[in-house]
């Protein structure tokens, strides 16, 4: 019965030390910080669209860019849009009406929905600084997969076409999206890829535009909105 009793107390007394044992937080190598950083302070911003059109539906991305609800994105996924949609991170649903579209060159709309409440925006950065190798991150809506997360570097500035290439992964769906850097600003907005075989997914070389041209298009509009 001593014995019983004995073994009964030393095995509380290990649980009690097990259950002791502080739990320490995941250590996350310093790349994998910036990648979460990035995604947890801008996945807020980025919404997925969808616009109804006459033969289906034209799926792509957007970025908030003002707390009341105005969308920066590719003209391409809402051309022809009979009805546009958006979905917000948190899977809020808004009938989106266009602002405004430049053509086909330039590829940029902005879109208006009524939040009942301030949304998140994006940071913008400055295109004009980013260079050939550094690193950049998308995030997109590829094939209906919202707030996906992809990185990569810039692998070219085409100046002819004024077109940033990068090998993040970028897939239908992902137009419109940002291409950020490291610090969460948006450098450029995702618009093509490269598939001379017609292969509908990536294969490495995608294109975006250079923020800057985003951000004189944004003001343009305002402007002529008033």
């Amino acid at each position: 019965m001593f014995k019983r009793i004995f073994l009964i107390i030393i095995m509380a007394a290990g649980l009690n030390w097990y259950t002791a044992i502080p739990v320490f937080s995941v250590n996350y190598a310093a790349d994998e910080q910036i990648n979460i950083s990035v995604y947890e302070a801008i996945n807020p911003a980025i919404v997925s669209i969808e616009a109804q059109l006459d033969d289906g539906v034209s799926a792509g991305t957007g970025c908030i860019v003002s707390t009341d609800g105005l969308i920066l994105t590719g003209s391409h996924v809402v051309d022809g849009g009979e009805s546009i949609e958006v979905k917000t991170s948190g899977g809020q649903l808004y009938k989106a009406k266009i602002v405004s579209k430049m053509g086909k060159n330039n590829d940029l709309a902005l879109l208006k929905i009524e939040p009942k409440q301030p949304l998140k925006t994006i940071k913008f950065g400055d295109s004009e600084k980013i260079k050939v190798g550094q690193k950049v991150l998308a995030i997109g809506n590829p094939f209906g997969f919202a707030g996906t997360l992809t990185q990569g570097i810039i692998s070219r500035i085409d100046y002819s076409k004024n077109k940033i290439q990068t090998d993040a992964a970028i897939n239908p769906g992902c137009s419109g999206g940002p291409l950020l850097n490291t610090s969460g600003e948006v450098i450029g907005i995702n618009q093509s890829i490269y598939n001379p075989d017609n292969n509908i997914s990536n294969i490495g070389i995608g294109f975006a535009i250079p923020i800057n041209d985003a951000k004189k298009f944004i003001q343009v509009a305002k402007l002529t909105k008033k």
